[in-house]
């Protein structure tokens, strides 16, 4: 009986272990703040990502599907094939702020994250959404109800949240690029860092 025992718990060991180094992917869907606009290739927050992955030997693979200038519409769109393609273990929505720089309205917005995130969830992936904030000049109405979009739809959906992606940089002209909307190279480093606490729970780290 004792070895019987023995040999179930080594059996339950293994198969935990091995489910928790089993390689997974990470597929991160943003826009320019994520595509390494305006950056030598390598340079940007999901580049550095891969390499805290790797520091703390996690078998996880990021796929950076970002494309400069993309709006929810287009992120919804394209979901489909990525999830095909890549079958993500997690997901990571880095997607709203140019429809607030086209004015497209909130609902719409709202709408085409949710449909990515239902997606998501349908096919058993994990989902951060990472949240952003746009400048006064937008109306306090608009800016607030922006805001508050990324909040309504973590806590209805339950998913993790990154509450502002740019926290600690916007109110900093000197981690921005010439044009004063992207973050530079010296910004990459806290865009990650401001990613990760929401991030690692996805991952099972502590």
């Amino acid at each position: 009986m004792w070895l019987w025992r023995l040999l179930a718990g080594v059996a339950l060991v293994l198969a935990t272990t091995s489910a928790y180094s089993a390689p997974k992917t990470l597929l991160v869907l943003g826009d320019s703040l994520s595509a390494e606009y305006g950056l030598q290739r390598g340079a940007g927050w999901t580049a550095l990502l891969q390499q805290r992955l790797q520091q703390h030997k996690l078998a996880t693979t990021v796929v950076n599907a970002s494309i400069s200038g993309d709006t929810t519409i287009g992120g919804k769109n394209r979901l489909p094939a990525l999830m095909s393609q890549h079958k993500p273990d997690v997901l990571v929505i880095e997607l709203g702020s140019n429809d607030a720089l086209r004015g497209l309205p909130l609902k719409t917005s709202q709408d085409n994250l949710q449909a990515m995130i239902t997606l998501a969830r349908q096919q058993q992936a994990k989902v951060l959404l990472v949240g952003m904030q746009i400048p006064p000049n937008y109306g306090p109405d608009y800016t607030r109800r922006f805001s508050a979009m990324y909040q309504d739809l973590a806590k209805s959906n339950k998913v993790a949240l990154v509450p502002f992606f740019m926290e600690g940089i916007a109110a900093d002209l000197s981690l921005f690029q010439a044009d004063r909307i992207h973050p530079n190279e010296q910004a990459q480093p806290r865009l990650l860092d401001n990613v990760w606490p929401a991030l690692k729970p996805l991952l099972g780290l502590k």
